[in-house]
């Protein structure tokens, strides 16, 4: 055997000791261990007090043990490692524990008969009923509110990317910001006040409007990130054949940031699938069929588990219809965000 061969199996004198590749998980059963003893101990009924002492403990002794083996440098970096994991699990666990609720409690009434119903002449505190004139009003809503809002944001983050120089560029970057933050309320009564000027009646399109609004910034934000990382060698390539610019837009920019662009748009058509605040003051809510946005009052998904929720006390047909209702929003904001990672993996550039 060659002496490089040799050496090659001698241990190096370079690498210092380490922890075994298990050791994290055991001392995260004995934090876990140690935090339910001292709180039975203690008598701690609270599950957060326990969660968060087993979290201070598992930080701890990953510090303690990695500094003792493997040195206090390593022993750090263990340790911004042990805060990362316990922040994942106390961001999971709350939103891990919503969706188990609202699938157990919403799961009691949820079903065909539920979904292709209405309310009709149905009191809110008898059983029976369902969502069906809710779905069509959220779709029409939010549907409208995508026609009107998507548009116009993919069309302002072209202008800002491609053509937005000077004093008008960040003037409308300024508004884009400040729109972002806006209170849904806010797009509400700006519409609201439009209406009461012009004496008109409650109709979902006016809903479609406020929602719009909300969807604009964010739109253009997403759209904005997503034309930024084109390469600009694609677009000198195109604009060194003669090609317009125009045209280099459409047939080079758009399709290479086309899958961010929809995921974009279907995460902005989530956050305003959930809004309350402007169909309530705009729209107001109907218990029957109204398959016209344009004229009278409609209900929505948000819109009728708020009006079920507060109008559930003594009433457990209400609370359970507002769980079954708040079901299906949530299952259809996950439809819309699996659909977003599918287009984003089906149009990402090879």
């Amino acid at each position: 055997m060659s002496h490089a061969a040799i050496a090659d199996k001698r241990p190096s004198s370079l690498r210092g000791a380490s922890l075994p590749k298990w050791t994290p998980w055991a001392i995260a059963a004995g934090s876990v261990a140690l935090g339910l003893g001292i709180s039975a101990a203690a008598g701690l009924d609270s599950k957060i007090q326990w969660a968060l002492m087993a979290g201070v403990l598992f930080v701890a002794g990953t510090y303690v043990i990695a500094a003792r083996v493997e040195g206090r440098r390593q022993a750090k970096d263990r340790v911004a490692t042990s805060f990362v994991w316990v922040a994942f699990l106390l961001a999971v666990i709350p939103l891990l524990s919503l969706v188990w609720a609202t699938v157990q409690r919403g799961l009691k009434v949820l079903d065909v008969y539920f979904l292709t119903h209405s309310m009709g002449v149905v009191a809110d505190s008898e059983a029976g009923g369902g969502i069906y004139h809710a779905i069509i009003g959220s779709l029409e809503q939010v549907g409208l509110a995508t026609l009107i809002g998507a548009p116009i944001g993919v069309l302002t983050a072209i202008y800002l990317v491609e053509y937005g120089r000077g004093n008008l560029a960040r003037a409308v970057t300024f508004f884009v910001d400040v729109m972002t933050g806006i209170p849904s309320i806010v797009a509400g009564l700006f519409i609201l006040s439009l209406m009461l000027m012009w004496d008109m009646q409650p109709f979902g399109f006016a809903g479609s409007l406020a929602l719009a609004i909300l969807m604009m910034p964010v739109v253009v934000r997403s759209t904005e990130e997503m034309l930024k990382l084109v390469p600009n060698e694609l677009r000198e390539a195109s604009l060194a054949l003669g090609v317009p610019k125009w045209r280099t837009i459409l047939k080079v920019v758009l399709p290479t940031s086309i899958g961010g662009i929809t995921t974009g748009i279907m995460l902005a058509i989530a956050r305003i699938a959930g809004e309350t605040a402007p169909v309530l003051l705009l729209v107001f809510g109907n218990p029957f069929i109204n398959n016209n946005p344009f004229e009278g009052a409609q209900a929505s998904l948000p819109l009728f588990i708020y009006q079920q929720y507060s109008q559930s006390a003594g009433s457990t047909a209400a609370y359970d219809r507002a769980w079954a209702a708040s079901l299906t929003l949530i299952a259809f904001v996950m439809i819309l965000n699996l659909a977003a990672r599918g287009i984003a993996r089906w149009k990402a550039p090879r």
